[in-house]
């Protein structure tokens, strides 16, 4: 089913995992290890060229792949036949050395790390161009005053910068992450039938290598086809991520609120109606982000139970990532692609955040009232004072202002004017700029040449 690709995933990625891209980065395999072997001596240099040039996965047959892969058990076994086939119609010499010494998984597991680095980097990038949208919209916004809300309820004000910049932070601990995954991830996969690659006799290595240098992928130390746990931390880093992503759409889903109202998806014509409610603008990039969300740990789950595989060559769990890792890969990209591109374009009523402040007449500043207050009679004291003001103004529908105003014990340690400053937003934000300044400093280090640092 592809009808809503567009709706949960990004093309981009989509096209590195589509039947082409899997049968390709399978091919690039083979015909890499046709040149190591040429290269090395272990088969004949004449047999690479004639190999090579039919590993291009538009003179293959997918129908009688997919049919064959039903009886074979994997799609590598009727690959390499159709290969042969294709290589000894114009040179059956080469055609005896087509998949030399190599083993059904070599060419699925090191097919598959080549499809995950070109998903990955484009992932990092996309994470970095988030991180830059979102470090513009902190520093924007860093003295647009809002409600900051616990348990769903208004607490105190805060600013939109702030809540970004708490978001452009997580976005920034997931691209080291992202990073340290990306460095172990491409690992070549090259053991033979049981890892030994007794099939090449004493050159093993040399064509482990080789053939490591063709792909551009690091030789592990020893081959690692029942140990998972490089493509389980590709699994569970991308869990993170979608994890993340959704907090993000979930913060955005309730400020768009009908009664909330501070901030909104992009307008474009179609965006967000309903087939029955003319005056909907729902947010669609938050729901989409939100299903990545609650569909990748599932997945996840699945990548570390299939670690558990047996002895030399798993039987079920391999088999059980096929399709779940590009799945995890595919719905975390197509969230983060919709996400940064909704952000980028984040319709900001500011207006309206600033009325948001004043719905509670005045309860969101109690703290601020009671912490000044405690200073001159003492914290328990000035708290059950507030405490009681703030009741008889939800009781009267009274600004919390106008009642403190009244209260004989106020009026010895403030005056109006006094009063009246404390219910200003901005003048009770604590450390917030500080704290905007610490995250796009941390963000500059981050993106300075070389850097691995990130806040922690």
């Amino acid at each position: 089913m592809s009808l809503l690709d567009p709706l949960f995933r990004w093309q981009a990625v989509e096209d590195i995992f589509s039947d082409r891209g899997r049968i390709q980065s399978m091919l690039e395999f083979e015909a890499a290890l046709a040149r190591a072997e040429a290269g090395v001596g272990v088969i004949p240099a004449s047999a690479a060229a004639p190999i090579s040039a039919k590993c291009r996965a538009e003179l293959f047959d997918f129908d009688a792949l997919a049919q064959a892969a039903a009886q074979a058990g994997n799609l590598a076994i009727p690959l390499v036949k159709q290969l042969t086939a294709l290589v000894a119609a114009e040179d059956k010499g080469a055609a005896r050395f087509a998949h030399w010494g190599a083993t059904s998984q070599d060419a699925i597991d090191t097919g598959f790390v080549l499809q995950a680095r070109r998903a990955l980097e484009l992932i990092a990038r996309e994470l970095n161009r988030f991180s830059e949208i979102l470090a513009q919209l902190a520093q924007q916004h860093r003295h647009t005053t809002l409600p900051a809300r616990t348990w769903m309820q208004q607490a105190m004000p805060t600013t939109l910068g702030l809540r970004v910049a708490g978001w452009l932070d997580a976005v920034d601990r997931h691209r080291v992450r992202l990073e340290e995954a990306r460095s172990r991830a491409p690992a070549l996969q090259f053991g033979g039938a049981v890892g030994t690659l007794a099939a090449l006799g004493d050159k093993g290595m040399m064509v482990a290598k080789a053939l490591g240098e063709e792909l551009k992928l690091e030789v592990p130390v020893v081959p690692w086809h029942s140990h998972r746990d490089r493509m389980a931390e590709i699994a569970t880093t991308l869990g993170l991520c979608a994890g993340m992503l959704g907090k993000i759409a979930r913060d955005l889903s309730l400020q768009a609120q009908t009664e909330v109202a501070e901030v909104f998806e992009p307008k474009a014509p179609s965006r967000g109606g309903s087939s029955t409610m003319p005056h909907k603008r729902n947010p669609v990039t938050a729901a989409v982000v939100l299903a990545a969300a609650t569909r990748v740990p599932a997945l996840v789950s699945t990548m570390l139970s299939a670690m558990v595989q047996e002895e030399e060559r798993g039987l079920g769990g391999w088999h059980a990532e096929w399709e779940t890792l590009p799945e995890i890969i595919s719905l975390t990209a197509g969230a983060l692609h919709h996400l940064a591109d909704t952000v980028e374009r984040l319709d900001v009523d500011t207006e309206r955040m600033r009325a948001n402040l004043e719905v509670t007449r005045g309860l969101i500043f109690a703290e601020a009232v009671q912490m000044v207050l405690a200073e001159q009679m003492g914290r328990l004291e000035a708290h059950e004072l507030v405490e009681a003001a703030c009741k008889r103004a939800q009781e009267q529908k009274q600004h919390l202002r106008d009642v403190l105003a009244e209260e004989p014990k106020v009026k010895q340690h403030l005056d109006k004017k006094e009063l009246q400053r404390l219910f200003d937003p901005a003048g009770y934000l604590g450390v917030a700029g500080e704290l905007i300044d610490r995250v796009l400093q941390a963000h500059s280090a981050l993106r300075a040449p070389n850097s691995r640092k990130a806040s922690s």
